[in-house]
């Protein structure tokens, strides 16, 4: 049989084949045996004429034996080789057919898991694929509603007061211009912040990653902060100890994730509120924190505060805030660099701290 039309057949039939041709293997054997021996035994000049009938005799009532026990050996190895085929491809053949409806877009397809074998690990890979697929396509489903959402709050007022001027219900005035540009400004924001998001998140972004130290670039994020904090009412404060060792981090990414932390601890956090930046240096590494005693955080929803758009109180708009992606920018970031970042919070009404960790500079 051609090598090309044998690895054409099933998996199945290639086991029961492969049983069932050891078992013919061992029936020649028995057979070229029974040939052989008597022959050898006739030739042989010093075994006697009725010495050799009386073996050849005994070996053919053997032989009658071997060949009963080698068919009945023929049926059970063929029986066993259709079982544990059987055994074999059909979980191959379930995840086939589960592989077919994942690929035509049915991402909550699993299958069973019958075996703790490669075969039941196997499966457990592929259910945790499918449940992969299903959590991304959420995620793509829930991205474009979000950022149609985003985008079509400020389109809908740069709409509405189009019209206005071009009906002249709405006179021309520097309040309604500036309207206009903190609207479209909103939108740059936004499709900016996407944009940066997604490099970062493909490692296209450029990390100039190098002995930075935290103290300095905590101070920078704080002084350009300050005008807004003293603007709301909200005090403003850094904790830091003097002997914080360099991080490993791009200085410029870093500052831009502490401002934004910042940002929205501003944000969450009433007039007469404090917001306090804090350090802590760790074996191998610095942990930078940003407190504030602001609504704070149902613990539900602390592990889904970095996602894109993600928000505690579903009906707040952005109206005061910003793009809804500073933290999810943050988190890509600091992961990029090495670092952790996480939330914490005892409820609402109890403030929240948000937390990121860098690696200590090699020295």
């Amino acid at each position: 049989m051609p090598l090309r039309r044998l690895t054409s057949y099933s998996l199945r039939t290639k086991l029961f084949f492969s049983h069932l041709l050891v078992a013919l293997i061992v029936t020649f054997t028995f057979v070229a045996a029974a040939f052989a021996v008597p022959t050898l035994l006739e030739r042989q000049p010093f075994v006697a004429a009725g010495l050799a009938d009386l073996v050849t005799a005994s070996f053919g009532r053997a032989f009658l034996y071997l060949t009963l026990a080698t068919i009945l050996a023929v049926v059970v190895a063929a029986v066993a080789s259709l079982f544990v085929a059987g055994r074999i491809t059909t979980p191959v053949h379930r995840m086939l057919a589960a592989t077919r409806r994942v690929s035509a877009g049915r991402y909550e397809e699993r299958v069973p898991i019958s075996e703790e074998d490669e075969l039941g690990e196997l499966s457990r890979g592929f259910n945790a694929m499918a449940a992969a697929l299903e959590e991304g396509e959420r995620q793509r489903r829930e991205f474009i509603a979000d950022v149609s959402h985003e985008l079509g709050t400020p389109l809908s007022t740069l709409q509405g007061y189009m019209e206005g001027l071009m009906d002249g219900v709405i006179e021309p005035s520097e309040e309604t211009w500036g309207i206009l540009y903190s609207e479209t400004e909103r939108m740059r924001r936004l499709v900016n912040d996407l944009r940066q998001l997604s490099r970062v998140e493909a490692g296209q972004l450029e990390l100039n990653i190098g002995p930075a130290a935290p103290a300095a670039l905590v101070r920078l994020a704080t002084e350009s902060m300050q005008p807004l904090f003293t603007e709301k009412g909200v005090q403003l404060e850094s904790r830091l100890p003097p002997d914080l060792p360099p991080v490993s981090a791009d200085p410029d990414r870093l500052v831009q994730v502490l401002t934004n932390l910042l940002n929205n601890a501003l944000r969450h956090t009433p007039p007469g509120g404090r917001v306090t930046v804090e350090a802590e240096r760790q074996p191998g590494r610095v942990l930078l924190s940003v407190r504030d005693t602001g609504a704070g955080i149902a613990r539900e929803h602390l592990p889904h505060l970095f996602e894109r758009f993600y928000r505690v109180e579903k009906s707040r708009s952005r109206a005061g805030g910003g793009s809804g992606v500073g933290l999810a920018i943050s988190r890509a970031l600091v992961e990029a660099m090495g670092g952790a970042i996480w939330a914490e919070s005892a409820g609402k009404g109890e403030g929240a701290t948000f937390r990121l960790t860098l690696p200590v500079a090699d020295s």
